[in-house]
């Protein structure tokens, strides 16, 4: 009888009492973790394990969660969920536009810590349709099945959370998405009054399948009422 397979879960933190704290904590809710104490570690293990999620503290010497996060991205689609004690917005926004998938203000709950990567797990598994293999409107091009996303037939590498936010609204194309209803089916529940994660992944989106971002084909914002993907007909 085969073992079912763990997930592996990258804990990266220069404090030994955080790195122990969330080691004992989600290795009893059943994961495996790795660990590590500096930022050239970690990305060594991320290369190298392949974790299924990345707990990425920010505040580290030498080199920073911010740099370590952004260099992650250039190989590796894996959840990252950043914990950082700054609290400012633009703080938050940094690791996000970097590529972060979440993020958890120190000091940490254990609970909100399992429940965070309990989702972003969970959520980096959903958006394959069976019943609509692909999407194409103009030059953009969505394979569901591989989760690969084209602009005039080169690919373009999206986050997992960019991914999960163009799948919501090119599956809804056409239909006006509010921000709590993407908050809900990308990020999830606890992110409720967090409407800069909306903004700001869709800008980021923009600046990957826009030709010119600054005057959008596809995705087009509504004041005051949220954003819309709108189809084209031709290249």
């Amino acid at each position: 009888m085969n073992e079912i397979k763990k997930d592996r879960i990258l804990v990266v933190d220069d404090d030994p009492r955080y790195v122990r704290l969330l080691k004992v904590n989600l290795e009893a809710s059943g994961y495996t973790v790795i660990v590590a104490k500096d930022g050239q570690t970690a990305l060594t293990l991320a290369a190298s394990a392949a974790p299924d999620l990345i707990l990425l503290d920010v505040m580290m010497p030498a080199m920073n969660g911010y740099m370590v996060c952004e260099q992650i991205r250039e190989f590796s689609t894996a959840p990252i969920v950043m914990l950082t004690a700054l609290s400012e917005t633009d703080d938050k926004v940094k690791g996000l536009d970097l590529g972060a998938d979440d993020y958890i203000t120190k000091p940490v709950s254990i609970k909100e810590v399992l429940a965070r990567v309990h989702a972003a797990l969970r959520r980096s598994r959903l958006g394959q349709s069976e019943h609509q293999p692909a999407f194409e409107s103009g030059d953009l091009r969505i394979d569901f099945v591989a989760r690969r996303v084209f602009v005039a037939a080169k690919e373009i590498d999206l986050t997992p959370t960019e991914y999960r936010l163009l799948y919501e609204l090119v599956t809804h194309a056409e239909h006006i998405l509010s921000s709590p209803y993407l908050l809900e089916k990308v990020w999830g529940s606890p992110h409720e009054e967090d409407t800069h994660l909306v903004w700001q992944a869709i800008h980021r989106l923009r600046q990957k399948i826009e030709a010119d971002p600054s005057v959008p084909r596809y995705i087009h914002t509504r004041p005051g009422v949220g954003y819309v993907f709108t189809p084209v007909e031709d290249n």
